[in-house]
């Protein structure tokens, strides 16, 4: 025991290892709590309408990005070392969210149903208004509290909009037994905004309440648009997935293929606690120049990769169990879940390069990459979904992530390279 002291005193006194215990915490309780919703949800929709919700979901995921203008890192960006500049930033979120949001939902409302198939069209309209407008001003709001390095907010922001979920899931369950995705994404629709609310009065109580300047919208709107793409392009090797399963009309395939996938989404919390709380340093640090920010994803990245070995390793042997949680109607997700169960492992390697890479101020690069990846991966689902329906699509995971993982460090050791040369020049 003696021998550990002054390794827990040292942890004790890391901010980092403070901010991250305070994130994992929280996401450790929205990992149960995600965890049961989703088995609830799951026995409240049953396979086919799960797949139905998916495909609309997924669809408004790929959107919704540009609703914040990426006002949310902005406030990070310039924030994060002059904290007097809240008051503009906070407004700035407000003005993005609902005036972007706003247009996105009618373009959602005019245009979406082109994209998914005709039954999952019907669920684009509650769901855009949720997630364009709520949802991300929600998230925005846990940015905020990410800034001041007041993790234990920002977790517990999330973890309350989770458990507000899990109750309503749980409650439709007990009361009716069954509900189409309709009356899953109304319902849905009423605690998102309440989500939003609480997210509102809480950062207004402890930091202030927002000004508001169109002229920093303007200002910013360039390097925030940039942003919006990255976090579109995101959404898109994530999601894009479920969207073309959903246009082809196979719902219950859908279905299988997105409750595998949302397993290792909620499996890779433990990763994203690390990564959400260095991620203001790498924007801090940023101002050295990349070089410096090297040697820290390489540390990020140490700390991460031994932890997504755990959690692929952990959802390959655990994979059977999915049919007992959710309904012997899910049991093809067992298979699904296998093959993708490295994904944790590969967004170890890309989040770690491409949080260095932002920070230093060098997103056209990680948006490149991304880009690459997203493009690559919505050819890849439009040629192996129709062919392969949900393994297609596992195949085309597997590739981009793995891919984007390779580019975003080629880039990150690149531009360092190429730092350190020119101040030798």
């Amino acid at each position: 025991m003696l021998l550990f002291q002054p390794f827990l005193r040292r942890a004790r006194q890391s901010v980092l290892v403070r901010n991250a215990a305070w994130l994992f915490a929280g996401q450790g309780l929205s990992f149960v709590i995600q965890a049961v919703y989703f088995i609830v949800l799951a026995r409240l929709l049953g396979t086919t309408q799960y797949g139905l919700l998916s495909g609309a979901v997924a669809l408004i995921a790929v959107v919704s990005q540009y609703s914040t203008l990426g006002s949310g890192l902005l406030f990070l960006r310039y924030v994060s070392p002059d904290h007097d500049r809240f008051r503009l930033y906070w407004g700035n979120i407000l003005v993005s969210v609902f005036l972007m949001g706003g247009l996105l939902t009618l373009a959602v409302r005019l245009f979406g149903s082109r994209m998914v198939g005709a039954d999952s069209a019907s669920l684009l309209l509650p769901i855009a208004v949720g997630d364009c407008m709520f949802l991300q001003f929600t998230a925005c709001a846990g940015q905020v509290f990410q800034t001041f390095e007041k993790m234990k907010f920002s977790a517990g922001i999330t973890l309350i909009a989770n458990l507000l979920r899990l109750l309503l899931a749980l409650g439709m369950l007990l009361v009716a037994g069954r509900a189409s995705a309709w009356q899953w994404t109304l319902a849905s629709l009423l605690i998102s905004a309440l989500a939003g609310i609480v997210a509102f009065v809480v950062v207004t109580r402890y930091y202030g309440w927002p000004s508001f300047s169109l002229s920093l919208f303007f200002a910013r709107a360039r390097e925030g648009f940039v942003f919006a793409i990255s976090g579109s392009t995101t959404a898109v090797y994530n999601d894009i997935d479920k969207v073309v399963l959903s246009h082809f009309g196979m719902n219950r395939a859908n279905g299988i293929y997105s409750m595998a996938y949302r397993i290792v989404n909620i499996g890779t919390m433990p990763i994203m606690s690390v990564v959400s709380a260095a991620f203001p340093r790498f924007f801090r640090e940023g101002v050295k120049g990349i070089a410096a920010l090297e040697p820290m994803a390489r540390q990020l990245l140490k700390r991460t990769a031994f932890v997504g070995i755990l959690i692929s390793a952990a959802m390959f042997i655990g994979a059977p169990v999915i049919p007992h949680l959710v309904g012997r109607s899910f049991a093809e997700s067992v298979s699904a879940l296998r093959w993708l169960c490295l994904i944790p492992f590969f967004r170890c390697f890309h989040l770690s390069a491409g949080d260095a890479i932002a920070g230093a101020g060098h997103q056209k690069y990680r948006l490149a990459s991304q880009s690459i990846a997203a493009g690559g991966n919505l050819l890849l689902n439009l040629f192996l979904v129709p062919r392969y329906s949900w393994l297609g699509a596992a195949w085309a995971s597997l590739l981009t992530d793995g891919t984007l993982g390779a580019m975003n460090w080629i880039a990150l050791l690149f531009l360092s390279r190429r730092s350190t040369q020119a101040a030798f020049n």
